[in-house]
């Protein structure tokens, strides 16, 4: 109904712009000067660039080194996975999208594209909730880590992270199918009930999740701090370098899990929100509080490359291509 309407301005409003001329009931078209667009597909493009080369450097690193090969990291691995996914898929498909506020591929395309969308936007703050979990009992019960977080415990929680997300992703695109949209738009979501219930199992569930875990993890590791601040025994000394990393590690991933959060929450909300206000919230800005979640997958690199020492070193093996010069997987990494 409201496509139709705004259809039917323009044959009042002259100046009004829409992506199909010849096909009635099509959208209205974002009208934006050269320069803007120039500036937006730089800047998309190169968000795509840092995502997937930032990304495939963690991955690579992961695989590769040896030394990395602890369950925190196969979690990152996961992490960084999704992020790359959305750096090579989702940015390249939503260029043109973004810029016009049309779609003129197919649209099989637009399935594909909303449905890789909210998969991995899911499927990355699932990570980050096993994530936590495993930093749980990192700081909160090292004595049960290793027998609690195996490596096969870590494969099951990714491949129920990447399930449930590919469940989510497929469940909603379906149910998009059957709601009509306007020629030219790549169709968003009017029904409230699901949107609600999306934005609670996606992104509300998982965030409060996180957020007590990493509380706890908080209050554990200041009552460690104050037990080793009050003993000088040799042992606790060695147990405290090896709680000392597992805090910096929980630390490190718990700016992680903020920044991501602070990217997505945005988003979030004006999808939560908008059914509520009647549609009111303009598309422009939910677009850019998008563009805002997507570009999350591209500082997760540098955050590693920030806190980590092994990681800067291992990044440089790489862009120099020193390790295709000879076998350095069992390289002992500062």
């Amino acid at each position: 109904m409201e496509s139709e309407f705004i259809f039917n301005k323009t044959d009042f409003v002259k100046d009004i712009h829409i992506c199909y001329e010849l096909i009635k009931g099509t959208c209205i078209m974002a009208i934006a000067s050269l320069t803007i667009h120039v500036l937006l597909y730089i800047f998309i493009s190169s968000l795509s660039v840092l995502t997937t080369c930032g990304n495939l450097l963690v991955i690579i690193s992961i695989i590769y080194f040896k030394q990395l090969h602890t369950p925190t990291n196969y979690l990152i691995l996961s992490l960084a996975v999704s992020d790359l996914l959305v750096g090579a898929v989702i940015l390249p498909f939503s260029m043109e999208f973004s810029a016009t506020s049309c779609w003129h591929l197919e649209d099989v395309l637009c399935k594909i594209r909303s449905s890789f969308d909210i998969s991995l936007s899911t499927s990355s703050i699932l990570n980050l909730c096993c994530i936590s979990i495993d930093r749980y009992y990192a700081v909160c019960q090292p004595l049960r880590y290793r027998t609690k977080i195996s490596g096969h415990v870590v494969v099951i929680m990714i491949l129920v992270s990447w399930g449930v997300s590919a469940l989510v992703g497929i469940g909603i695109t379906i149910q998009g199918l059957f709601q009509g949209k306007c020629e030219g738009r790549c169709f968003t979501f009017h029904i409230p009930i699901l949107i609600i219930m999306a934005c609670f199992f996606s992104f509300y569930l998982p965030a409060t999740i996180m957020l007590s875990i990493y509380l706890k993890i908080f209050l554990v590791a200041q009552r460690q701090a104050r037990s080793i601040q009050n003993t000088n025994c040799q042992s606790i000394k060695s147990g405290a370098s090896v709680s000392k990393k597992e805090r910096k590690a929980t630390k490190t991933l718990a700016v992680v899990m903020g920044i991501f959060l602070i990217c997505w929450t945005p988003f979030f909300l004006c999808v939560t929100f908008q059914p509520f206000t009647n549609y009111s919230i303009p598309a422009p800005v939910i677009e850019t509080f998008n563009w805002l979640g997507l570009s999350n997958s591209m500082i997760n690199p540098f955050i590693y490359a920030f806190f980590y020492s092994w990681f800067r070193a291992t990044f440089r093996m790489i862009i120099s291509g020193k390790i295709f010069q000879g076998d350095f997987a069992n390289s002992k990494l500062l």
